[in-house]
């Protein structure tokens, strides 16, 4: 990088955009460390300082556009000053960032929080985004530091008020993380005004509705008469596999495995983050040969719908045809509980169960050394199937074969 004495006649002689294409600073030779950075794509020519920090760091500041000086000298004495302050310690551009930490929103701190958390699934981002933007959305633009324990208090009261006490503690429990978060970086920050609800939080009983075996009977007959085929279709596919119901939902054809007799679905398209490989029962193969034989909707959905995804999303109309012709309400993963409560009935064994679930096998030792297959998961997963078969009073079609029968 060039060297010279710096005069008006001297920047005029510049040329900008550099023939080179890149930067290039052309360094003054009074006082050190003072320049004009020329820009390699525009005719842009800017006065910088450059110095290094007492603790060895070097920094480089913007004196300003040559086109905002009259004369070079008064560049000149404006960018002494900032060298002196460089050389003193003073870091203009950290004292920035930490003025913007100091004053950081929470919609800033829930940026910076998904941002830096890349391990966060996309559906914990949305569901971040949508319980702070419908619960917190007053305190978005709000310094974090101005929140305080009893406004928290009073929050979370009118929230279990307004949504439930399910909303309320997804709403704070998303707050305590990114204050948390944002502690990290700016120890200035008080302590988290959500240890007020230390005590105060609404604990949430289990939910335990489901189908019960006696209703299964009357409850498929109803799945039946469903005036929407795929909802029917999509239900009892959720109700003999036990998915949940994004995984199902969003189930493709290319996840389909008919030649392998398994449902292949990735670890990113699962709760827990792990890759399923779930064998098909005799009935979930008749079901997805059945709706192979309508078609293949756009965008390879087994459950294709006239929706904003293209698939089926939440069937509640037909869950509601269901309730007002049988009196049976249940939710689409009342209908996994239904499938887990049969399939412990069966007596498989605790890792089958998990595995088929796709839980965690927990920690201890034996589960680290369990290799649960495919294969090995088959008999139990037929088993269960056969016990609701005979639950929900289905007769066997003519002509198809069981798993693991010869046609």
């Amino acid at each position: 990088m060039p060297t010279v004495k710096l005069t008006k006649a001297v920047i005029e002689r510049i040329k900008a955009p550099d023939p080179s294409g890149k930067q290039v600073i052309h360094w003054d030779s009074e006082p050190k460390g003072f320049g004009i950075l020329v820009s390699g794509k525009t005719t842009a020519k800017t006065y910088i300082v450059q110095r290094r920090l007492p603790e060895g760091r070097t920094r480089r500041l913007t004196v300003g556009a040559v086109g905002e000086f009259g004369e070079v000298k008064d560049a000149r004495e404006k960018a002494g000053g900032l060298l002196l302050g460089l050389r003193e310690g003073k870091d203009p551009k950290a004292e920035r960032r930490k003025a913007t930490e100091h004053n950081r929103t929470l919609r800033a701190g829930l940026e910076s929080y998904l941002k830096t958390n890349k391990q966060l699934r996309p559906r914990t981002r949305e569901e971040y985004r949508r319980s702070l933007t419908r619960h917190l959305a007053v305190w978005l633009d709000r310094p974090l530091r101005e929140l305080t324990r009893d406004q928290v208090s009073e929050r979370y009261d009118a929230i279990c008020e307004a949504a439930g006490p399910a909303a309320a503690n997804n709403a704070m429990r998303a707050l305590r993380l990114i204050w948390n978060d944002h502690l990290d970086r700016d120890s200035t920050l008080p302590a988290n005004p959500v240890r007020a609800l230390k005590k105060g939080w609404v604990k949430l009983e289990p939910r335990s509705r489901m189908v019960r075996f006696e209703e299964l009977l009357p409850f498929y007959a109803a799945l039946d008469t469903l005036p929407n085929r795929t909802a029917g279709d999509f239900l009892k596919f959720v109700l003999f596999t036990g998915l949940r119901r994004r995984e199902a939902a969003a189930l493709k054809w290319d996840e389909v495995d008919l030649t392998g007799r398994a449902i292949r679905l990735a670890a990113g398209r699962t709760k827990g983050g792990r890759k399923l490989d779930l064998p098909m029962s005799s009935f979930v193969r008749d079901l997805l040969i059945a709706r192979r034989a309508l078609g293949t909707e756009p965008g390879g959905w087994v459950f294709g719908a006239n929706s904003a995804s293209g698939h089926i999303e939440e069937p509640k109309f037909a869950l509601a045809i269901v309730r007002e012709n049988t009196g049976i309400e249940v939710s689409v993963h009342d209908l996994r509980r239904s499938y887990l409560t049969v399939a412990e009935s069966v007596d498989i064994s605790p890792y089958a169960l998990k595995a088929l679930a796709n839980h965690s096998l927990g920690s201890d030792v034996t589960s680290g050394y369990l290799q649960l297959t495919t294969e090995r998961l088959r008999e139990p997963a037929q088993r269960v199937c056969d016990r609701l078969v005979e639950l929900c009073g289905i007769g066997a079609p003519e002509g198809v074969p069981r798993i693991g029968e010869r046609a």
